[in-house]
Order: structure tokens, then sequence, then C-alpha cells
């Protein structure tokens, strides 16, 4: 396990978040600097650096809890697919020793992610970010 990240900080409610799904194993949040709308991040509760360090009780779960947002957040700002990410340690771009996937959806007309770069020039605001957590909420 690691120390605390900002992600623990997320799951135990200290730092502010569009929140979309949480239970015992797993919680799944809007990013902050989406590169998509419905950009989210999936990760555990318990604050493991890599992949290989988690139970497979608890990968499985969070595969679980993968299959069933990814659908829900398609639907819910009407992506035709979704690119799902986990950059397993530094060397592999992981910015937060924090296992964590990044679900991002994508659309017909948005070309190639090769970098992660964002497709959004402007981000998005507060009130956009707060309506695409609504929506992707309703879909579960």
């Amino acid at each position: 396990m690691t120390d605390e990240t900002v992600f623990t900080r997320i799951v135990a409610g200290d730092l502010p978040s569009e929140t979309i799904y949480a239970d015992g194993t797993a919680s799944a949040f809007l990013d902050a600097n989406p590169v998509a709308p419905g950009h989210t991040l999936v990760v555990p509760n318990s604050p493991y650096r890599r992949l290989q360090e988690m139970p497979p009780e608890e990968a499985s779960a969070l595969l679980s809890t993968l299959y069933e947002l990814v659908p829900a957040i398609e639907r819910a700002v009407g992506a035709d697919a979704t690119t799902i990410v986990l950059n397993n340690g530094p060397e592999a771009g992981q910015e937060v020793a924090h296992v964590h996937w990044h679900v991002i959806p994508r659309f017909d007309d948005d070309g190639t992610l090769v970098e992660y770069h964002s497709l959004l020039e402007d981000g998005l605001d507060e009130s956009e970010r707060a309506s695409i957590a609504d929506a992707i909420r309703d879909e579960l």
C-alpha cells in the first residue's frame, strides 16, 4: 500500500469531487482535468500503488465495477466507444501512486488519443461537470 494520496482524500470525503459511484471496495469520480466529457477515474478505496499489490478479490471487484460503469458513462455522454487505461507505475505514466483506471469516452469524430492530449479546448466548467456526473449517476 501507499501513503495518503489525492485519491484517498477524495474517497474519504476530504476533497471535493463529482463522485458517481462508491461501494466498500471502489469509488469512481469525474477526472478534474478531463480529456473528454465523462472522463472518469475508478479507484480501489484502499491505496495500492500498483495493480499487482491488490488482492485478487479486490482486483476482480474493480473489474466488475468497470463492467457496470462503462456502458452507463457511454450512454450518459452519448459516446460511441470508450478507452480504458491503467497506467501501472510512474514509468507507464502513472502520476498518482494509487491504482486507478481512466474511463475515457470516445466519439466518432474525436481523432486518435496518442498521448492523451485533451480533447477539450477550454476544459469543462463546474456546471458542465456536475451535469455529466448527474447523467452518469442516473444511468447507474
